[in-house]
Formats: structure tokens, sequence, C-alpha cells
């Protein structure tokens, strides 16, 4: 039998190749294979680090009758409790002992997330690895053992990577017409929220303690009509300040469920999304080129249009979103009812002229300054250097010249964000290539 000549071997190897990726890039969950390796090796979150800890004897975890170790894990990863909000949709996977009566409650930071619910078996955890993104946990509320955190190993991605986070591991707010054992009513619809969401869509299945001005939204009620489940009473939910009547609030930590807090935790979980997507998505298109060009005898520094392309839609997206592109403007001034307002924004940090991306305006916008936070994170400062590149550059343009893709940045807006910017992260124009 004939052999075949060498380049249509080579070619044939090469195809094949192609179709290799292109089916990996399309199928679900390939960031559990290599190049992202999702979930393995990891010391870098903050719970891993944590754990590390405790098997060392470092630290332990204090219990309580009261709340198991929901305290002491806060303690340790430097969560406040006055970042409490509360969820009594049957949206967690011990969806049994979560009632509009017994919420429950979720407490957060910049990185972290806790979730504790009445008489539950465990703590639910989510923390932010660097490179890798959202990270689920469990701990056992059982005082049998040393206390340990348990990695997930694909439960949580059932919700937690889909569309709704963009395809990447990651956290939502989610916001659904709730019946009175809190149930959602799915065939009515849910709402995924963010900033850009209109505020007559947020926060179904939520308690929101806090004023709002003539602004309505789904919280603090349920829906009552089993044909027509969209039928809720907004204004029963509004401007409420007082949980009292709603529930036995004094079961938790605090009587709050922030609406300032709701609103930062809706900004902030999607940004960590389009972070670990730009990441993600760098990440593979260089592991495609390393692919391609040893099959094609190129350069091993070679970057294809195809490449530059991918980094630069996923990075536009990051950009957009961080600047507040499509933020919904608020017709009524927001007023929480605990201190987690002013909390978040004394962390700082801030410029000479005591300047902060943590300043809230919650006037006609979230923030004073429409520049995420999220820049100063571990996870911005660990993108590929590719696309951190490609964010600096874009957003410098950005700032000094304007840009028709973001006319809702006045030039006030443009000079503040680049002057705060300039003083608090210096070294984010040093990475441009």
């Amino acid at each position: 039998m004939k052999s075949l000549p060498l380049r249509i071997v080579r070619w044939s190897a090469v195809v094949a190749i192609v179709l290799l990726l292109t089916t990996e890039s399309h199928a679900q969950l390939t960031f559990e294979n290599e190049p992202i390796n999702y979930g393995q090796d990891l010391q870098h979150d903050p719970v891993a680090q944590l754990q590390k800890e405790l098997d060392a004897g470092k630290t332990k975890l204090d219990y309580d009758e009261d709340h198991g170790y929901l305290n002491s894990v806060l303690e340790k990863l430097n969560i406040s409790p006055e970042s409490q909000v509360l969820v009594y949709s049957k949206t967690s996977f011990q969806l049994s002992r979560i009632t509009p009566r017994r919420p429950r409650a979720l407490y957060f930071n910049d990185k972290s997330y806790i979730g504790w619910v009445q008489g539950g078996d465990v703590l639910e955890v989510m923390t932010t690895d660097p490179e890798q993104g959202a990270i689920f946990y469990t701990l056992s509320q059982d005082t049998d053992g040393s206390p340990k955190f348990i990695q997930d190993r694909g439960q949580c991605l059932s919700c937690h990577a889909s569309s709704r986070t963009q395809n990447v591991p990651g956290g939502l707010v989610r916001s659904a017409f709730v019946n009175a054992a809190g149930q959602p009513h799915y065939g009515s619809g849910t709402f995924t929220t963010d900033h850009s969401s209109q505020f007559q869509d947020r926060w179904g299945g939520w308690y929101v303690t806090g004023t709002h001005g003539a602004m309505r939204h789904m919280g603090n009620v349920i829906s009552k009509d089993r044909d027509f489940p969209e039928k809720i009473d907004r204004e029963a939910g509004a401007n409420v300040t007082d949980l009292t009547e709603r529930l036995d609030i004094a079961r938790y930590l605090t009587p709050h469920s922030d609406i300032v807090a709701l609103m930062v935790l809706e900004h902030q979980t999607q940004m960590q999304n389009f972070l670990t997507l730009v990441n993600f998505e760098t990440r593979m298109a260089q592991h495609h080129d390393a692919v391609m060009n040893k099959a094609l005898e190129r350069s091993e520094d070679y970057v294809s249009d195809t490449t530059k392309r991918r980094i630069a839609n996923a990075c536009d997206k990051l950009l957009q979103y961080m600047l507040f592109a499509e933020e919904f403007p608020l017709e009524s001034k927001v007023e929480g009812t605990s201190q987690f307002a002013r909390e978040f924004a004394a962390a700082g940090p801030k410029d000479s002229q005591q300047r902060s991306l943590r300043d809230l305006d919650l006037q006609t916008r979230l923030f004073r300054y429409p520049c995420s936070y999220l820049i100063y994170s571990e996870q911005f400062d660990q993108l590929p250097p590719p696309a951190k590149s490609y964010i600096a550059r874009r957003l410098q343009e950005i700032l000094e010249n304007g840009d028709p893709d973001y006319p809702h940045l006045t030039p006030e807006d443009r000079e503040n964000i680049r002057e705060i910017l300039t003083e608090t992260k210096p070294d984010l124009w040093n990475t441009k290539s």
C-alpha cells in the first residue's frame, strides 16, 4: 500500500487538531480540562489558605450553639456581619430548610461569600481564586472531628456555571416570583440582576431593608396568585426598614438585609465573572495558538489574529461592565439600614483628595466614580499579560479622549477616575504593551 505524502499527513493532523479544539471550545465545562484545569491544585483562594492554617494548628474555628461555625468563619475571612442579606427563595441545595419565615443569610466581602441556613447541615462557601475564579466549598456544622472545608466536585456548577455567570464558574443574584413556601414560579421567568437591571425586576425572593423613594422592586413580598404569579404587591414591599413582623429576625446576626449591600453584591458577582471570563478566554486562546504553532511549525510566540480578536472581545465586555456602561439610572435616593455602606466606603484606597472608587453615590447611580473597585483585586492583577495590557491601553484611551461607546462618562467622570487610578494604582499604566 502506498504511503500518503508527508504534507497530506501533516495537514490531516492539523485538521484533526482544529476540529478537536473547536469542539472543546463549544463544549460545556471545558474549563475543567487543559489549560484551565479548574478546581485543581488550589492554594491561593482565602478558604484554601484558611484550611492550611487549620491543618497546621496555627488557628482554630470556634463553635456556638446558635450559629455553629458562622461567626468564627466570618472573623477568619474578615467578613463583616453588616454585609448580611437575606434570601427566602428555595435556590440553595439546603432548600428544604428555607422559607420566608426562615430565610438563608449571606455574608460577603470582596473575595468570599458565606451562606448560613437555620438548622443547616453545612455552611455554604463561595470564594475567589485569582486565576480560577469562583471556588465552592462546604463546612459541616457538626462538631465531631476537626472542621474541614470540603471542595465541591461539580454539584454547585449546575447553577453556578451557565450563561447567567458568563459561562464560567461564578456567583449570581437571582430574582424570582416566589410563593408562600419560598418556591419560585420558574414558569413566570426569573431575572439575573446586576447594576444594569431595571429596579422593578430586582430582589424577588429577597428581603430588602432600606429606603428608595418612588422606585419599586420585587423584594419583601410573596406571589399569592397561582394562575398569575407575576401579580405581586410591590407597594407592600417598598421602603421597608424593619423585618420583625415578617420573620424572627433575632435568629440572625443583624436585623438587616441592606439594600446597599444587595446593590454592591449584584455588581460584584458579575464583575468577578467577567474577570474570570477574560482570564479563561485568554488562556484558552493562547493554548490554541501553542498547539497550532507546533503543528504548523510556526514560531512559539506567534499570535494569530483569531486569538487577538478573542482576547479583545472578552476584554471589551469587561471594560463595558467595569465602567458601568449600561447602568440603570436611579430615580430616587437609596439609603440602607445597616453600617454596610459606611464600612464598605471606608475600605479605600483613597487618593490625596480622599476620593475612592468605593465612594457611593446612591442618588442617581451606585458609585460616585463609575469604575469598579475590583480593579484593585488580585483577580485583576493576575490577568494574563496580553489581556491586562489591552485593558490598560483601552482604559487610558477612554479616560483621556472619551469614546462613543461610553457616552455616560462625562469629562469630569473621566478625569476623576484617571486621577484616582494614577495615584492609587500607578502600576496599571505600566502594563501596556
